[in-house]
């Protein structure tokens, strides 16, 4: 389905109807104002090129994005939502994956969240059997329970984050080895309910939406141990406040997004986590959002928004 593109004029119209949805101000990115709605594509179905209740987003070199859904396909879309390709993991009859992200040589990661591994695939869809980190469940070291997500630091160390028994993340080499954890379940500092997405700066400080806490933690992994950096959050659907962030994008230029399953919608924060804007709510008009899964930005400065049970993904400048 082409992406609808909107106007200058229909982004003033539709601001002006959705009333109580908010939206950032600040300077403007070539192209479209800080938070107004640039497009939105998508239709719900189980054929190529369709979306059925979206879980995870990431975005390549080239700006194309990967997206895997609950059929569970993973798909492959030019950045207005033209379909490229896809494929799907080697099992799935026990739950689906609902995590993406890219290692530095450009290979895509799957967290197959209920196999409790980490699947390596080429850009291409070719599956790298040789560099799947996990697949056995339990408690031991180098076990899982429901993989969320997979990055990787800047010295080529694995992170996986999993939630159920063990809320934890685990560290392997980039030969996937086995090398440390922390976290366990709980709401104290550096404990977790449900570590769902991370997210790495240039300082390989790891930062963590603590789902279920409606939290983010920040670590610092650069030793042999993580030390904890930061924690801000508060549960509530005020502005500032949170519910069941599931996803986090930093800017590189000291700003923090976060998706909100639970509050339906996407809001700005500094690195220490002072609100600096918001925008969506819930809904099925362009600009609303019906339990967002994922963000992710491309190299034009546009964020995607992945609307998953509305189906469709929405960009917006940021």
């Amino acid at each position: 389905m082409p992406p609808r593109k909107l106007t200058r004029r229909s982004l003033l119209t539709q601001a002006a109807a959705l009333a109580g949805a908010s939206f950032f101000t600040g300077c403007g990115s070539p192209g479209g104002e800080s938070g107004s709605l640039d497009a939105v594509w998508g239709q719900p179905g189980k054929t190529p090129g369709k979306l059925q209740k979206p879980r995870a987003i990431t975005i390549d070199k080239h700006d194309n994005l990967y997206i895997v859904d609950i059929t569970p396909r993973i798909s492959v879309f030019t950045p207005d939502g033209e379909y490229l390709r896809g494929w799907q993991p080697p099992k799935f009859a026990d739950g689906k994956p609902s995590g993406l992200s890219f290692s530095r040589d450009g290979n895509l990661l799957v967290a197959d969240t209920h196999y409790g591994r980490i699947l390596c695939y080429t850009p291409e869809g070719k599956l790298l059997e040789s560099r799947t980190i996990g697949g056995k469940a339990g408690e031991k070291p180098g076990e899982f329970s429901c993989v969320t997500d997979c990055l990787e630091d800047s010295q080529g160390n694995f992170y996986v984050s999993e939630y159920g028994e063990w809320d934890r993340i685990q560290k392997f080499t980039p030969k996937g080895k086995y090398v440390s954890q922390w976290g366990g379940h709980g709401s104290e500092p550096g404990k977790f309910l449900r570590p769902q997405k991370m997210a790495i700066d240039d300082h390989d400080q790891i930062w963590v939406t603590d789902a279920c806490n409606h939290r983010v933690q920040v670590f610092d992994v650069r030793g042999n141990e993580p030390k904890p950096v930061k924690i801000w959050g508060e549960e509530g659907h005020s502005p500032g406040q949170l519910r069941y962030p599931y996803d986090i994008l930093l800017d590189g230029k000291g700003h923090v997004y976060l998706c909100e399953f639970g509050n339906h919608r996407v809001q700005k924060f500094t690195l220490a986590g002072d609100l600096i804007g918001w925008w969506g709510k819930n809904g099925r008009r362009d600009g609303e959002l019906d339990q967002p899964w994922g963000i992710t930005r491309d190299s034009r400065g546009r964020m995607y928004v992945l609307d998953s049970y509305n189906h469709r993904v929405q960009r917006f400048w940021l």
